[in-house]
């Protein structure tokens, strides 16, 4: 299929001329930079991303907390309970 420009699989001349004149750069602003300071960039970005967050409160805490403690002891019963099933099961066909 063609359009105004060209055809879709072929691309144009002028495409072909601008992506040859571009230059590779290696490293791009990294590669400037020395090793430590780039780690302190690094370490003033994460505090920068922490301060973003959002964190609980005291009570809402207490209450997640509570909440994943009661479903891991559920969730441990469940395991436990099929465990015991599966034992008595294997005990039962292999004497």
């Amino acid at each position: 299929m063609t359009d105004a420009v060209g055809s879709i699989d072929m691309p144009d001349a002028q495409d072909e001329v601008q992506e040859s004149k571009k230059k590779t750069r290696k490293g791009g602003k990294r590669g400037k930079k020395g090793p430590l300071k780039r780690l302190a960039l690094f370490y003033r970005q994460i505090i920068a991303e922490l301060r973003k967050v959002v964190w609980p409160t005291r009570n809402q805490l207490t209450s997640y907390t509570t909440v994943v403690i009661f479903f891991v002891v559920i969730m441990i019963a469940l395991v436990t309970l099929i465990d015991y099933g599966f034992n008595h099961a294997a005990k039962y066909v292999f004497g």
